[in-house]
């Protein structure tokens, strides 16, 4: 026992190896990412939603309220060490994964939902990512210690959010809006390189702190598959339960269960300082959450049948009909 606690202490305390430079092209990446996501949405994206405030909701409450709920209830479950604990929590506070667009269009969901969400979400996120950090970890003692350490400014971490996200989308649906043809060609080159640059950074961090995740990575494996399946599940039955279409519980499963952890990531360098356990949870999260929703999207497009909600044509040209 003695040990284990020991363990649990070190873990705690543990500073991963990342700096300032790796920190800055981490910045820089994050936001070529979301640049590149944002080449596919429109302004007709959130009329669409406009139109459609049911579902809005309904997207906006699983995301950052219903996913964030069930993290807390796992964390007092399970009672993680304190680092890994927060690690959940940020991980639960970000924003959907930018990969869920095309997990949806390959699992035959909504996909025009997806962007949709996925822009909406962004922007929601410059609020509700501090937010849900602030007030879940506060609510758990174990973790509210490690935020009052840190002594974490949530108006700083909004500002980095919004200049990681939010000027990003901006700029990318400026561009879309006056070279929309050229807009399309870079994002089909943009979509498969953002996952490779997401997985390249997380890659570097565990090369370059082998010896630690080769250590305690064990503390983290199992927390990060529950944690997962536990945002799949509940976005999934939580449209179910609203009865909403079988391609639209798909999506919301997506939405809810792919989180941006390489946003996570980078505040967990930013302002907590690698915290390891922190840093474990979200880098094994960015690799884990891929890999399910790779194999879950697969099989829903080899057992399910493709709709027109899933049709390969631009967001901007779907009926707004198609939400439902």
């Amino acid at each position: 026992m003695f040990l284990i606690i020991n363990s649990n202490k070190v873990l705690d305390n543990l500073k991963l190896n990342f700096d300032d430079n790796s920190l800055w092209a981490m910045y820089i990446a994050l936001a070529i990412i979301m640049f590149g996501v944002s080449l596919e949405i429109t302004i007709d994206d959130f009329k669409r939603l406009s139109k459609k405030p049911k579902l809005v909701l309904i997207g906006v409450f699983s995301q950052f309220l219903l996913f964030p709920l069930i993290t807390f209830a796992l964390v007092n479950i399970i009672n993680p060490i304190p680092s890994i604990a927060l690690g959940m929590i940020l991980v639960a506070a970000c924003p959907g994964g930018n990969i869920s667009n095309f997990l949806t269009h390959l699992s035959g969901g909504n996909t025009a939902l997806s962007v949709s969400l996925t822009a909406f979400a962004t922007l929601v996120a410059i609020v509700m990512t501090p937010l849900n950090l602030q007030f879940w970890g506060n609510l758990y003692e174990p973790t509210s210690q490690i935020l009052r350490d840190v002594k974490l400014n949530p108006f700083e971490l909004a500002k980095l959010v919004m200049l990681i996200l939010g000027v990003p989308l901006l700029l990318g649906m400026l561009f879309r809006k006056r070279n929309p043809t050229m807009a399309t060609k870079i994002a089909k080159v943009l979509k498969p390189v953002s996952v490779l640059i997401l997985m390249l950074f997380i890659a570097v961090a565990f090369y370059n702190n082998l010896d630690i995740f080769t250590e305690y990575i064990h503390y983290v494996i199992f927390i990060v598959i529950l944690h997962n399946f536990s945002g799949l599940l509940g976005g999934f039955y939580f449209a179910k339960g609203l009865k909403l279409p079988y391609y639209n519980q798909k999506t919301l499963a997506l939405e809810t269960g792919i989180q941006n952890s390489g946003l996570g990531l980078l505040l967990v360098f930013a302002f907590f300082d690698g915290l390891g356990g922190m840093a474990l949870c979200v880098a094994f999260w960015g690799i884990w959450d891929i890999l399910s929703g790779l194999v879950i999207a697969y099989y829903w497009s080899k057992t399910s049948p493709r709709t027109a909600k899933n049709s390969s044509n631009p967001p901007e040209v779907e009926e707004v009909n198609s939400f439902y």
